[in-house]
């Protein structure tokens, strides 16, 4: 834009309506004229590193969470940072489908809110795969079917996913991004009445986080834990005895009515889910490190295990313990950090624990998710 377009005065209701809508025209053409150049640049980049490098990256974690905090420092408003994130994710979606077109598997099917997160993360613009299950996720990016993945990792209210967690043990997928979703389960039913629902399906754990609602409004009707909410969707669509707890996406996917929307017991019920890849990520200036760690069953094997931590001021954000599958009795811990694996202060603590710890996997450093 010009100096003399950038300094023209913001738009007032004193003006009058035809050229209210003259202006608005202009600075669609301008809009248009940037994202076309934009989309140029793209593409020049693309280019540039098939010509220069052996393997070339087209997607950086790193380098779209530093577009996108930097748009939300930026953004000046009326808009809300919500909403410029949202058009600036799909702005540069689209820009590197040009570069390079994405394949992405989820944990499926559609209408899942891990299908929401995974376009919430990546837009509109990638392929997106859906998936049976958490395994067949990881096992689709491990062979190279799909470059990334999204799996579910903890809700805020019924905690640690214990599947995604265990499918770390057994793979070398690294953890490349994160993406913090709310959730907002609706009760979809063909059925015009409640009174004549006679079964509730849902994943086990929608129907854990909507439990004192259903008990409230539902208690005559069974509830049955399926795959997934989709899926409780779509037998909802062919059963008006049945009900299902889902998205509004699942909704308008399959085609059922929302009889009572948000129905989950807290307000505040979110979801973190993980992206999986096989590459590093470099520092964004924002970043989470996740890490496992093994140790034998002996008094103070925890407390040498979380003391390095502590004495360098590491903030921890996350501890879980699962069975290690190996020995009775022995668990390994996955830990959240607050940094990157090269920060000087997580890279030092991570030569602590090597020393002191039998078992050290970084599964990954990516930058924090974006709200």
């Amino acid at each position: 834009m010009s100096g003399d377009q950038h300094a023209q005065p913001p738009a007032s209701e004193h003006e009058d309506l035809p050229g209210l809508r003259e202006r608005i025209d202009r600075l669609d053409a301008e809009l248009l004229g940037l994202l076309s150049e934009r989309a140029r640049c793209a593409e020049a980049v693309a280019r540039v590193k098939r010509r220069q490098e052996a393997n070339p990256v087209f997607y950086r974690p790193e380098r779209e969470a530093e577009v996108l905090r930097r748009v939300r420092e930026r953004n000046p408003g009326p808009l809300s940072s919500e909403a410029v994130t949202r058009l600036f994710r799909e702005i540069m979606s689209e820009c590197l489908a040009l570069e390079h077109p994405l394949n992405v598997a989820y944990l499926g099917p559609v209408g899942t809110f891990t299908h929401l997160a995974a376009r919430k993360h990546f837009g509109h613009a990638v392929e997106t795969r859906p998936l049976a299950s958490i395994d067949a996720v990881f096992g689709a990016v491990e062979t190279g079917r799909a470059q990334f993945g999204v799996v579910p990792i903890e809700n805020s209210s019924e905690g640690v996913v214990t599947h995604t967690v265990d499918c770390f043990m057994d793979s070398d997928l690294l953890i490349c991004g994160e993406v913090v979703t709310p959730i907002h389960h609706h009760l979809l039913t063909q059925a015009e009445d409640l009174s004549q629902v006679q079964r509730v399906r849902a994943h086990a754990q929608a129907l854990a986080q909507c439990r004192q609602w259903l008990d409230s409004e539902l208690p005559h009707a069974e509830r049955e834990a399926v795959s997934s909410n989709a899926r409780a969707a779509e037998i909802a669509a062919g059963d008006p005895s049945a009900a299902a707890l889902a998205s509004q996406a699942a909704a308008e996917h399959y085609k059922v009515p929302v009889r009572a929307p948000h129905v989950e017991d807290r307000a505040d019920n979110t979801t973190r889910f993980l992206i999986i890849g096989s590459g590093t990520t470099e520092p964004s200036g924002a970043d989470r490190t996740s890490i496992m760690l093994s140790t034998a069953n002996r008094p103070g094997s925890l407390f040498s295990l979380l003391k390095p931590i502590a004495e360098a001021g590491i903030s921890l954000t996350r501890i879980e313990s699962r069975p290690s599958r190996c020995t009775p009795w022995n668990y390994v811990f996955f830990l959240d950090l607050v940094g990157h694996q090269q920060d000087p202060l997580i890279r030092d603590c991570l030569e602590q624990l090597r020393a002191s710890a039998d078992t050290v996997k970084v599964l990954g450093s990516y930058p924090q998710a974006a709200t």
